[in-house]
């Protein structure tokens, strides 16, 4: 035995002799309630409180808005149910990346955490900050504009804050969002009780004619459905983290009835966000609701004379939980992308005391600030939702093909084919037609996407840098290393 296989064989027998709570490794403390809770905290985020205006302007009617937000509800639950094969069939963390990786191989892998890293969790992030910051601060001017410096300001703050905790502790965070969970679903109550009373009351007239279409053209329906979609997006997340959850195989029964979870979970968000629509239709027109830049704030003041001060501090926390969840389980993508060897492997390393991936969270905080900084918010969606849902219907599309390759590979739950295809189908569509939609943002976002192939081939497939740069990159990693204080992991989490 060499030198090398004495060291390994030493390390391995030290790393036995470490108690469990010494071993350097992501610990297992998502609970059932932190997983539920990080489920619903993504979903329900700040898209229900901004979107409306998006599908309302791209869908052209009243009427055929309430029907975009009820269809996104049907994709969506389609898109859980394909993911519930997915994330049963491959159990590792990671998400999009890891399933991409399992059937379309590394290339489609790689241009996903190429994007996610460059410009979609930035943007999606950006957004989420953004209504944070605006909701915090409209009321402070309300009627006048708040300055856009301040909200901006206000914005990066919260992304700090979110940073901050998610770097220091991972049963911070979940506690963090369990608690954020519950104050935004009394939020979405607080709005829809009063809406639905003005309506049994006979308050209907902002729906009569609901469905004139004059004004849809059919190349900006795709973003009415970016819009909506992104109200929705969040049924994904707990995948990114798979290795974390307590103990999985006492929750097999719960996997067994994933189907009926999902369901009634994503039944229940479609139901509540369309109820939530009808309401803030019942106390505005079409036109005020366009010209609102805080559609909760413009509603709370119609409706919650006594409490439209609340409405505003309901959905920042809201917001913020949602933010919170985003950059819990995106840095994972990353962790398990560089553990793959697709990213830098300093980026697959935990900090040894508080066993969180601090790497990887803080390289996406720099980016996030700069998007934050410069974006307008309705075109980071559009700008964000095309390489998302592409990598999306990709991923389904790989899952069909690798039940075609592997018939007899073991799914403990498996999609009807019908609900499979439907859902990989459309979403194909949608990315498809929203590139003549908007040509300039998504057009953009392909093009970012596609400039990942040469870095690929320069740096992961084959490396091909100067042997200077390679050694001063090892060089600065190993600096970070020691600064950070980060390690890799000592056992394996899957």
């Amino acid at each position: 035995m060499g030198i090398d296989g004495i060291q390994l064989k030493e390390e391995g027998d030290e790393v036995k002799e470490k108690k469990e709570d010494e071993v350097i490794h992501l610990r297992r403390t998502i609970g059932l309630l932190p997983a539920i809770s990080f489920i619903i905290g993504t979903v329900v985020g700040s898209g229900i409180f901004i979107a409306p205006k998006g599908v309302l302007m791209n869908s052209g009617s009243v009427g055929l808005s309430l029907v975009v937000w009820a269809l996104c509800g049907v994709l969506s639950t389609f898109g859980a149910l394909c993911y519930a094969e997915l994330g049963t069939t491959f159990t590792k963390s990671g998400g999009h990346y890891t399933y991409l990786l399992e059937t379309l191989g590394p290339l489609p892998a790689f241009l996903r955490l190429w994007a996610e890293f460059l410009f979609i969790r930035p943007a999606v992030a950006s957004y989420v900050s953004l209504a944070f910051g605006r909701y915090v601060v409209d009321p402070f001017f309300s009627p006048c504009a708040p300055p856009t410096a301040l909200i901006k300001l206000v914005s990066i703050l919260g992304v700090t804050f979110v940073v901050a905790i998610n770097c220091w502790s991972v049963t911070l965070a979940s506690r963090t969002q369990v608690t954020l969970t519950f104050i935004k679903m009394f939020a979405l109550v607080l709005i829809i009780v009063p809406g639905i009373m003005a309506l049994a009351r006979g308050q209907t007239e902002n729906f009569q004619n609901g469905f004139e279409i004059d004004t849809l053209t059919l190349d900006k329906l795709p973003l009415a459905f970016y819009s909506g979609l992104y109200a929705y997006g969040g049924w994904f997340y707990l995948n990114f983290v798979t290795e974390e959850v307590i103990n999985p195989n006492s929750l097999l029964y719960f996997v067994r009835n994933i189907p009926l979870a999902i369901i009634f979970s994503m039944v229940t968000v479609t139901v509540c966000y369309v109820l939530v629509n009808v309401a803030y239709y019942t106390m505005m027109t079409a036109e005020e609701l366009l010209v609102s830049d805080a559609v909760a704030v413009t509603f709370a003041n119609r409706a919650l004379h006594g409490l439209a001060s609340a409405i505003p501090v309901l959905v920042a926390v809201s917001c913020l939980g949602a933010l919170n969840g985003g950059f819990f389980g995106a840095p994972r993508m990353l962790f398990v992308g560089a553990r793959e060897g697709h990213w830098p492997v300093l980026f697959s390393m935990i900090h040894i005391r508080r066993n969180t991936p601090l790497p990887a969270v803080l390289l996406l905080y720099p980016m996030v600030v700069v998007m934050v900084a410069r974006g307008e918010i309705f075109q980071l969606i559009n700008f964000a939702s095309f390489s998302r849902w592409l990598f999306i219907a990709m991923a389904t599309m790989g899952m069909l093909i690798h039940r075609y390759r592997f018939p007899l590979h073991p799914r403990p739950f498996k999609v009807p084919l019908a609900i499979a295809v439907t859902f990989t189908v459309v979403s194909f569509f949608i990315v498809g037609l929203s590139l003549y939609s908007d040509p300039w943002n998504t057009g953009g976002s392909c093009a970012l996407t596609l400039s990942g192939i040469p870095v690929y081939y320069l740096t992961v497939h084959r490396s091909h840098l100067p042997t200077r740069w390679r050694k001063s990159f090892n060089y600065c990693s190993k600096q970070l290393q020691i600064l950070l204080e980060v390690a890799q992991q000592e056992v394996q989490t899957y």
